[in-house]
């Protein structure tokens, strides 16, 4: 092996470029290979800087548009948005259960305290199954039991606030006896 490149040594020997630099030719060198590292550095660190922050952006812009696109519509799906008629009915009965509770305030005494307390706590736990039954529409996709269920909701709801009506007329009427015959 050693023999094979002297032999190409001795064939290149004249091809060589043996000429002395010219004096300071080192000194340019170095200025332009130093100038050349500078201009590097500056290219470099200008193109460094916006890539991150590129990347950065792009990050966001893909998280939101997942988070926006991807994201089931559970903006209160009720019967409201189901059909126009079904809208129609939540809104005949939710006024209803407005007005009764409205009644219900009014005719509120001392007497009669913890009754409509007791049925404002049962109104609160039949509207808590109707958040859950909200849910449920969401999840099975508009089945007609859970519709059948929310309707039966708001009914026993107004139910609920009839009878206890009811019940403080009966109170209001046996004082009212009770009130006459002591008399």
């Amino acid at each position: 092996m050693n023999d094979t490149i002297e032999q190409l040594f001795k064939k290149l020997d004249h091809q060589f470029d043996v000429e002395t630099p010219t004096l300071g030719h080192q000194q340019r060198f170095m200025d332009k290979l130093n100038a050349s590292k500078t201009d590097l550095k500056v290219t470099s660190s200008k193109s460094t800087y916006w890539k991150p922050l590129l990347a950065v952006a792009a990050s966001i812009a893909l998280i939101l548009t997942i988070t926006f696109n991807l994201k089931p519509d559970t903006a209160d799906k009720d019967l409201a948005s189901i059909s126009p008629e079904l809208a129609e009915t939540q809104s005949f009965f939710a006024n209803t259960i407005t007005f009764e509770l409205n009644k219900l305030n009014t005719v509120k005494s001392p007497e009669t305290e913890q009754l409509v307390n007791d049925a404002l706590l049962r109104l609160g736990q039949l509207e808590k199954e109707y958040k859950n039954l909200k849910l449920n529409l969401i999840e099975s996709g508009e089945d007609q039991r859970v519709i059948y269920a929310m309707i039966t909701n708001f009914q026993n709801r107004i139910d609920l606030l009839q009878s206890t009506l009811l019940q403080i007329e009966a109170i209001k009427t046996l004082k009212q006896n009770n009130y006459e015959t002591t008399i």
